[in-house]
């Protein structure tokens, strides 16, 4: 893209995100939502009988461990939101055939992060079908994690891999969401401990208070690592939200609004990476924080602009986009899934800024609902 294409891009951008002469004409609807969902699963996703999963790239593979249970998430978040059943079984699909990959018992995967995001997806998705196995796996797991990642060193925390070198964000924040999901799920006070004492410790080591910043990690010898990423303030403002610490949430949403976006627009993590889903995680704790507490005056327009941005930047050829969302998604480029899971997110999670009809969202390709074992009340 030239430098007049890119100047303009970027003004039309920040038109829409400080609101200047109303939302842009380019503005999203609902349907967009179910469009650019089903543009996603066209591209990534694969059903086996009862078995689903989404691919790694357009090209085949399987999407990694924590990739794959945040791209479950994904589905999750847009059954919540739109009730459309076919995402209720095609979220039982996904579960099983992560459960066929990795199987009951995660000990073997080093890293104590990957559990618990997965411990999170399994948890939701016994929320969303009524899955006693979902909810034993989730369990399982947690505390098998909590055991070996807990100690006193720094006065708590948990610990990022099974090496014990640090004490990580990445790790702790969905630590704490997991517990608080146990404990609603199951009603043992014991899990719902576990996630205030989480959120206490994130909240004393790695949180600012005076900037609303959540740093990545420290290590074993004190050295806070003070870099600061989306998905981290996502998850502390998830945290925060579930254990009504409103002020905690509000300073970590600013942070972000604040600091992390450029001209509005939330931050570009490249591709083909670890970091490119990051603003999908953060879309859905932000959202949620928001609606809760009927912040969507304060915080809407800025996420709708932001979900704009991604609608706007989709390639025609498959329709999909992104995460980069101030350049146009590149024709002829092999996407990864994870490369276009914050696009799918924030359309999923953001009400769109004009009135538009909530047509029922067309079927999903390739999904066919009498193959799914899950009930559907």
């Amino acid at each position: 893209m030239n430098f007049l294409h890119k100047t303009l891009f970027a003004i039309l951008a920040s038109l829409t995100v400080w609101g200047i002469a109303g939302m842009s004409a380019f503005a999203f609807t609902t349907n967009n939502a179910g469009t650019i969902f089903n543009s996603y699963a066209d591209a990534f996703y694969v059903l086996n009988g009862t078995n689903g999963y989404f691919k790694d790239d357009q090209t085949g593979g399987i999407a990694d461990f924590w990739k794959q249970a945040e791209e479950i998430e994904c589905v999750i978040d847009a059954y919540e939101w739109t009730s459309n059943k076919e995402y209720k079984v095609m979220t039982v699909n996904l579960l099983n055939g992560f459960e066929k990959e990795h199987g009951t018992n995660w000990s073997s995967n080093h890293y104590n992060d990957d559990c618990m995001w997965a411990s999170i997806a399994f948890a939701r998705g016994y929320l969303v079908s009524g899955n006693p196995t979902f909810r034993d796996i989730s369990r399982w797991n947690f505390d098998l994690v909590y055991a070996r990642a807990w100690d006193t060193q720094l006065e708590g925390g948990l610990y990022w891999t099974t090496t014990n070198n640090t004490k990580n964000a990445c790790v702790n924040g969905p630590g704490g969401i997991a517990a608080y999901l146990l404990y609603q799920i199951c009603g043992d006070a014991g899990y719902q401990a576990k996630a205030g004492n989480i959120f206490k410790w994130e909240r004393s080591v790695l949180f600012d208070p005076d900037t609303g910043a959540v740093a990545d990690a420290i290590s074993l010898h004190g050295r806070v690592h003070s870099w600061t990423s989306t998905y981290n303030q996502g998850t502390f403002i998830g945290l925060a939200n579930f254990l009504g610490q409103i002020g905690d949430a509000t300073l970590a949403a600013n942070y972000t609004r604040d600091h992390l976006a450029s001209a509005g627009i939330m931050p570009q993590y490249g591709i083909a990476g670890n970091n490119s889903g990051f603003n999908a995680i953060f879309f859905r704790w932000m959202t949620r924080f928001m609606r809760d507490h009927k912040l969507q005056g304060t915080y809407e327009p800025w996420l709708q602009a932001n979900a704009e941005a991604a609608w706007n930047v989709r390639r025609n050829t498959d329709g999909l986009s992104w995460c980069q969302w101030q350049q146009p998604t590149p024709t002829g480029t092999n996407l990864h899934s994870w490369d276009c899971i914050a696009s799918l997110e924030a359309l999923q999670m953001v009400s769109p800024p004009l009135s538009a009809s909530a047509d029922k969202l067309a079927p999903v390709p390739g999904l066919d609902e009498t193959k799914s074992n899950a009930s559907n009340p």
